[in-house]
């Protein structure tokens, strides 16, 4: 039932899978019933202590060559709890999730920069406009945080792998992390799992994410020995997206876009910089009542943006190391966790049941057999002791 309501849309079609292929007649309200114990039993053993006897058995023989740390953000719709089906009462709406991918990986070194030149996918108009296109409403018209539409990391899936796969990273093992708690809270989440993971002891680490403030207020306070290292793909649209506002002409546009971006690829940051900062006295500073997809606003938010993050930006050296320089792990993550929690008729009971499908659905994801083993391990598992008396996992959590 667990595994049926983690890899379909909703608990009705498991129970289309538990009757018509497991010959298991079982209603959707028994299926969201076990999914909730279930997920807020995976929250208790994701806060526990990473030392006990149950993590230490778990822990891999031997720490990663190369530990890779990303998170982002992703939505997902709450409602009030104890009033039925439906949109009605609702309290939330819209809330942000934290989710968060520990890969271990395999890497090769260079004495020198293996891909001096950015992949071709990155030098094509129509797949960069695609690509950037999201970013662009968040620079140039940000949307309410309540909004429908679909986020920047969403769209940011649709970016093609780099060329010149030789230098890049390869996955091994993915464990997965996903919960609406705070980015205070979810920082140390990430820590425990990390140290689960022998991560803290790999031979190269790399922490990546985009220029969200909570990204790297995790970094600081949790993986501060970690390469910090900006999303490539969220500077080629910040670089796009300013150079249609400094440029009318198309053509003129595109190739001020191609200097900008090759730059910025060969570690050339403050050169990029210090152009935008001539077109921002070129056009002026935005006055307070400019729009947001004013030139001046967009030429202003991109400087910000690239000066903030400008330390995480030496992707030569990066490439030399054998280090990811984009998020797009992470971007796919955001995808596999949103078919499960996101889509215009789902909404979940704030926190408790929203809270359990992140759980269930991020355990389905790890690549350890996370949710297998829980299952086979739990209380009620034929092979398993039932414990006198239950914990009730889920005041525990409210409170």
């Amino acid at each position: 039932m667990t595994f049926a309501a983690a890899e379909t849309r909703s608990f009705e079609r498991a129970g289309l899978v538990m009757r018509n292929v497991g010959d298991q007649p079982v209603s959707a309200k028994t299926i969201e019933r076990v999914v909730h114990d279930v997920g807020w039993e995976l929250a208790e053993r994701r806060d526990a202590n990473p030392k006990t006897a149950d993590a230490l058995a778990q822990r891999p023989e031997s720490p990663p060559e190369l530990a890779v740390v990303e998170c982002d953000g992703g939505r997902i719709r709450t409602r009030e709890p104890g009033h039925g089906p439906g949109v009605h009462r609702t309290t939330e709406g819209w809330r942000e999730t934290k989710n968060a991918c520990l890969i271990r990986a395999q890497r090769k070194t260079f004495d020198h920069d293996p891909q001096p030149e950015p992949p071709e996918c990155f030098c094509d108009p129509k797949h960069v406009a695609k690509i950037a296109e999201t970013e662009a409403l968040s620079v140039a018209a940000p949307r309410p945080a309540s909004s429908p539409e679909v986020t920047v990391n969403e769209s940011l899936n649709a970016a093609l792998p780099l060329d010149a796969a030789d230098w890049r990273p390869k996955r091994l093992v993915r464990t997965v992390l996903s919960s609406l708690a705070a980015s205070k809270d979810f920082g140390k989440q990430m820590a425990r799992e990390a140290k689960r993971r022998r991560f803290f002891e790999a031979t190269a680490k790399a922490f990546l994410g985009d220029g969200l403030p909570w990204n790297w207020s995790i970094w600081k306070a949790h993986f501060p020995d970690f390469t910090a290292i900006l999303d490539f793909i969220h500077v080629l649209s910040y670089l796009f997206v300013a150079a249609k506002a400094v440029h009318q002409d198309p053509e003129e546009a595109w190739s001020q876009y191609l200097v900008w971006m090759r730059g910025c690829w060969r570690g050339e940051v403050a050169q990029a910089l210090e152009e935008l900062r001539h077109w921002q006295t070129r056009l002026g500073e935005p006055p307070q009542e400019a729009s947001d997809n004013d030139p001046r606003s967009i030429v202003a938010t991109t400087i910000t943006y690239l000066g903030n993050n400008q330390k995480r930006m030496h992707y030569p050296e990066y490439r030399r190391q054998g280090l990811p320089v984009t998020t797009a792990w992470m971007e796919s993550l955001v995808k596999e966790v949103n078919y499960r929690v996101k889509g215009t008729e789902m909404f979940w009971n704030n926190p408790e049941g929203a809270e359990a499908i992140l759980q269930v659905r991020a355990a389905a994801l790890c690549d350890d057999e996370r949710l297998i083993k829980h299952l086979r391990n739990r209380p009620g598992h034929p092979f398993t002791r039932r414990p006198k008396i239950r914990k009730v996992t889920a005041e525990k959590n409210k409170s």
